[in-house]
């Protein structure tokens, strides 16, 4: 479901280009963080889409009851489907069943998850997918990497991620669910415009939508960053670390997606289709970012 705006603050007036680009913006929770949060009204517009994250070791029951409360508070639930981390087949149709029954989630992140071996018979987001469990969804996002991945390709190439997203490209035309690209958090826009004509190029015609980092602590993003093995664009955070004018500021998402929004605006074919933001800093900072800067409701 589309964002049209999100709740306005008494900052200045957002860029027309990058409130245009923010549309559609979606935000990531866990239920741990969820619980900080009185009221997803109060800081969110209705029919916002928030994912949530499923960590290895969180109890289902914590994650339907996530879901289903942010279906309660008028947002649209996405949960984490993480290969990796599901037993078997049964257990992946008991999720399917609990989600749907208990918080009528429709859409879902299918990927392969963290672990470095599977705790059961499903690797990866293929096989996930290929289960049929996900029939009757209306919406599947699957995983795009556009600095690679490490667990995937251990040489550093992008062999074995190439191939993936040539499956998963071939799937999208064979299911009747709207599929996505949704990427780790980047923070420079060159090596994303780049990755993402490139995949045009080689067929792979999946809208995409751009993860980043919501407003944090320059420490914060930095421990993130290298746990969850962000490459190239590290180098954004390490030159800004030894700017003594910013070191001490909280990095905010603005130039990136400013520079990737004017792209947009230039190039209107251009796959970036939305906006997934990483709350490192807090739901709170993050939402009430897009606030300030997404576009008003009409």
């Amino acid at each position: 479901m589309a964002v049209f705006g999100f709740l306005r603050s008494s900052a200045p007036p957002a860029n027309g280009v990058l409130a245009d680009f923010l549309t559609g913006a979606s935000l990531e929770v866990m239920p741990r963080t969820a619980e900080k949060v009185d009221d997803f009204r109060a800081i969110l517009p209705r029919g916002t889409r928030v994912y949530v994250a499923h960590i290895h070791g969180t109890p289902i029951e914590d994650m339907v009851a996530t879901a289903a409360r942010l279906r309660a508070e008028g947002m649209e639930p996405m949960p984490h489907f993480p290969a990796r981390i599901i037993a078997d087949r049964a257990t992946l149709t008991d999720w399917v069943a609990r989600y749907r029954g208990e918080a009528d989630v429709t859409q879902g992140l299918i990927l392969a998850g963290g672990l470095p071996e599977p705790v059961g018979e499903f690797s990866t987001s293929m096989k996930l997918l290929e289960s049929g469990a996900f029939d009757g969804f209306e919406r599947l996002h699957v995983a795009g990497h556009p600095e690679g991945n490490r667990d995937i390709d251990t040489d550093g190439s992008m062999k074995n991620v190439s191939e993936a997203l040539a499956w998963k490209q071939k799937f999208s035309e064979r299911t009747d669910a709207a599929m996505a690209l949704a990427t780790q958090f980047c923070f420079e826009a060159g090596p994303v415009i780049e990755w993402a004509d490139a995949i045009r190029a080689a067929g792979v015609d999946l809208p995409v939508h751009i993860g980043t980092a919501g407003p944090a602590k320059l420490q914060t993003l930095i421990k993130f960053a290298i746990a969850c093995g962000v490459g190239p664009s590290l180098r954004v955070l390490q030159k800004r670390a030894t700017d003594v004018t910013k070191l001490l500021l909280p990095y905010e998402p603005t130039e990136f997606l400013s520079e990737l929004a004017h792209h947009k605006a230039a190039n209107p074919a251009f796959n970036i289709e939305s906006v997934h933001v990483f709350p490192l800093g807090g739901i709170k900072a993050s939402a009430d970012w897009l606030n300030d800067h997404a576009k008003d409701e009409e």
